[in-house]
C-alpha cells in the first residue's frame, strides 16, 4: 500500500513537472488517503500484534 501511494506521488510530480495542475493535485490527494490509510492499518496490526492474546504458544 505504501508503493501504492508513493506511485501516486511521482505521478503527481511528474504532472506538476509538465503543468498538469488538475491532475496533480488529484494525484496527490489520492496518494495522501492511501498514506493514511496505510499509517492507520499499520497502527492497527501493531496494536494486534502486541497484544499477549494473538500470539501463539509454542
Amino acid at each position: 500500500m505504501l508503493r501504492l501511494a508513493l506511485v501516486f506521488f511521482i505521478i503527481a510530480l511528474v504532472a506538476a513537472l509538465f503543468g498538469f495542475g488538475g491532475i496533480a493535485a488529484g494525484a496527490a490527494s489520492i496518494a495522501k488517503i492511501i498514506f493514511f490509510i496505510f499509517l492507520v492499518l499499520l497502527l492497527i496490526s501493531l496494536i494486534i500484534g502486541g497484544s499477549g492474546r494473538y500470539r501463539r504458544r509454542l
